[in-house]
């Protein structure tokens, strides 16, 4: 549940995004990404709801690990309404001249989603991934809590990319 400083950003926020960003305007990832800085633990913040995390009531992570053919390993988990972790193994591999940007990641072959990190703090605290289509969003941060003000200019990189937040989906950490 959007806590009420949230919501007043996010009004004041989309407000402005009608005037900078729509539907029409594509989704555009961000300059570049250091593959050695972004790999790691990273925590769900909140997401757009999705099928295949269906299952996810908390906890849910995602690790990224370099394999040696150049791909990237992809382990997202939650924990399931029975208090057990369900868990996807999946291969990313990087979108040629994206500067690391944009990656293909595939969970069962031969389907592949795009990953395209659209926000990134400059020190890799909290990143923003989408979808060129904007039908799927996530919030990722180094901690399980991201500070108030991180949140914030996470959900402004999203907004300015003409995603609406109002399917924004805050996940749960214990």
């Amino acid at each position: 549940m959007m806590k009420l400083k949230q919501w007043a950003l996010y009004c004041a926020l989309l407000a402005s995004s009608w005037v900078s960003a729509s539907d029409t305007t594509p989704v555009k990832s961000v300059a570049s990404v250091d593959l050695n800085r972004y790999l790691g633990q990273w925590y769900e913040i909140a997401k757009f709801p999705m099928y295949f995390q269906r299952k996810c009531v908390s906890d849910t992570t995602a690790n990224y690990s370099a394999n040696d053919d150049g791909t990237i390993q992809v382990i997202n988990r939650c924990r399931t309404e029975s208090g057990e972790f369900d868990q996807a193994q999946g291969k990313a591999t990087v979108v040629e001249n994206s500067n690391n940007t944009q990656l293909k990641v595939s969970f069962f072959w031969p389907f592949k989603g795009d990953y395209w990190v659209i926000g990134l703090d400059s020190n890799y605290q909290w990143a923003v991934v989408g979808t060129p289509n904007r039908k799927y969003l996530w919030i990722l941060s180094r901690t399980a809590v991201l500070p108030e003000a991180q949140l914030q200019a996470a959900q402004k990189a999203a907004i300015e990319q003409g995603y609406d937040l109002r399917e924004l989906d805050y996940t749960r950490h214990n």
